[in-house]
């Protein structure tokens, strides 16, 4: 248990990844999909509200349509936000990764937690709803990985 926290938490940000080399690979598409979503949540004309998700904007008030629209659009700034934690972990803090895996892992399983407690009405489900429970699943798989040490790597 020790071992996992050291790897959960480590005492010195290294550029070093001790998991499996798998989970560093599939890190990188991650990261990309996080910062395609954020700027395409933040750029769109509808925030991806009505055009992804299938949130019925057309039957809103204008109010209510640009209300969700912003909400979107800062959404997609916490993912941007997110996403660069996840490049610059990437790029010179690999050590973080594992860390990082927790987090996703952790963000996906509320966003299913909370879109079953507090629906959004939708025309059809809306892709990110329907990949919640997939994301969290691959999300504790690639945490497992990430945590199971390499041979040959030295953890501080």
């Amino acid at each position: 248990m020790k071992a996992i926290l050291a790897r959960l938490f480590p005492k010195t940000i290294t550029n070093i990844f001790p998991g499996q080399r798998i989970a560093l690979w599939l890190f990188v598409p991650l990261t990309a999909l996080t910062l395609w979503r954020s700027l395409h949540h933040i750029f769109a004309p509808d925030g991806g509200a009505q055009t992804i998700a299938t949130i019925p904007l057309d039957s809103y008030t204008d109010a209510g349509a640009a209300a969700v629209i912003t909400v979107f659009a800062l959404w997609g700034l916490s993912q941007l936000l997110i996403g660069l934690l996840y490049l610059i972990a990437l790029v010179r803090y690999r050590a973080l990764i594992p860390l990082l895996y927790l987090l996703f892992t952790l963000e996906y399983a509320v966003r299913l937690y909370i879109g079953h407690i507090k629906p959004i009405e939708t025309v059809e489900t809306a892709p990110g709803a329907a990949a919640n429970l997939p994301f969290a699943i691959a999300g504790l798989i690639l945490l497992a990985l990430s945590l199971w040490p390499r041979r040959g790597v030295a953890v501080e």
